[in-house]
């Protein structure tokens, strides 16, 4: 009987910044698959990585260039800059305590630490800005991607506040976005919205970053849940949601996406009430000012359902209204919405990524 190979333990998952690539950190090294479509490319095991494999992985897009954080003492607060075609660590950024996420753009490098976060040149690791937070555990921080100066949000100094730095007018924005702590944030490609959710994880809020106005507020549930992840589809005309109540949500916004000096709301069509699952701010919409909240915050428009407590991170695919989803438990699914019917998704794909088909 032939020995089965040892299962493989994911220590990170994360998408890229155009939802086109996820990586995990596994205990031996680190590995890439396309998303859409759904292709495993690229795995790399360090031999001489004992100490508990890698434990966050940080794409920039789909270039060669990904950073690492591996595991263990004195590992853990060392960001590892490596060069796939060169198939060597280019540098690092070390720290005085574990680094708890590391976002990239193609011109900075941003630390998050347990309630710091540091900015760093990419080309020279120049440290340009430090900024301090409230607590900080899982290293919520997000920072734009079109081109001119990094728009950033992170938490603030306040439980429930979440601070935009605006790297091009050099101001912040302290906006009080919960009661309760921030427990996701994601933004724009462009950096003019952050959509927020709290730990109690019933409301999702969508911010002007210009002037933290508020939006648009949606309803995840009535119960309490851990929003998993937030993601912008890349026109701003959508945004998904996961948690571990294992329903991933798809929401439709009402945000301009045209003028970038603007940000602000638009009459978009008002969705079709006749339908049961359509994106319900509900048929008590008339009496707003009279009913309590729950009645008035707009609901998802399109749902899909997966086994709950598992952690699952969501983004959209190149095609429209499409989502892909995946798992900590190797699980991959990629899915449409009708966008004027809503109602619950339909699953075009499904594979588990720790078991490809074919070696890589």
């Amino acid at each position: 009987m032939m020995n089965q190979p040892d299962p493989i333990t994911i220590h990170h998952l994360a998408l890229n910044q155009d939802h086109g690539c996820f990586a995990t950190g596994t205990e031996t090294g680190f590995r890439v698959y396309l998303s859409d479509p759904y292709k495993p490319i690229m795995r790399r095991d360090f031999d001489r990585n004992p100490r508990g494999g890698t434990q966050l992985v940080s794409m920039l897009f789909r270039s060669n260039i990904i950073c690492l954080v591996n595991s263990g003492p004195h590992q853990s607060n060392k960001v590892m800059i490596w060069d796939d075609h060169e198939n060597r660590y280019l540098g690092e950024l070390s720290f005085r305590s574990e680094v708890k996420n590391v976002r990239l753009r193609r011109d900075r490098i941003v630390v998050v630490l347990n309630q710091k976060v540091y900015v760093y040149n990419f080309t020279d690791l120049k440290l340009v800005d430090q900024i301090e937070t409230v607590v900080n555990p899982t290293g919520l921080c997000d920072v734009s991607q079109n081109a001119g100066p990094m728009v950033m949000a992170c938490p603030g100094l306040l439980k429930g506040q979440v601070r935009v730095e605006d790297y091009g007018t050099k101001k912040s924005k302290y906006i009080t976005a919960h009661a309760s702590r921030i427990a996701s944030i994601a933004m724009t490609l462009d950096g003019r919205f952050v959509a927020t959710a709290s730990s109690k994880g019933t409301l999702i809020r969508v911010f002007n970053t210009m002037d933290g106005s508020l939006l648009q507020e949606m309803r995840r549930g009535a119960e309490r849940a851990e929003i998993y992840s937030l993601a912008f589809s890349s026109n701003a005309q959508w945004l998904a949601a996961s948690s571990d109540k294992g329903t991933v949500h798809v929401f439709g916004l009402k945000v301009d996406s045209g003028s970038p000096g603007t940000r602000k709301l638009h009459s978009a069509p008002e969705p079709n009430l006749s339908s049961k699952n359509s994106s319900a701010i509900s048929s008590f919409r008339f009496i707003r000012g009279v009913l309590p909240k729950y009645f008035s915050s707009e609901w998802s428009m399109a749902q899909f359902r997966l086994p709950e407590h598992v952690q699952y991170l969501v983004g959209f695919g190149r095609q429209n209204n499409t989502i892909v989803i995946v798992g900590l438990d190797g699980s991959y699914y990629k899915c449409e919405f009708d966008p004027m019917k809503g109602g619950e998704m339909h699953q075009l794909e499904h594979y588990n990524f720790l078991k490809p088909k074919e070696p890589f």
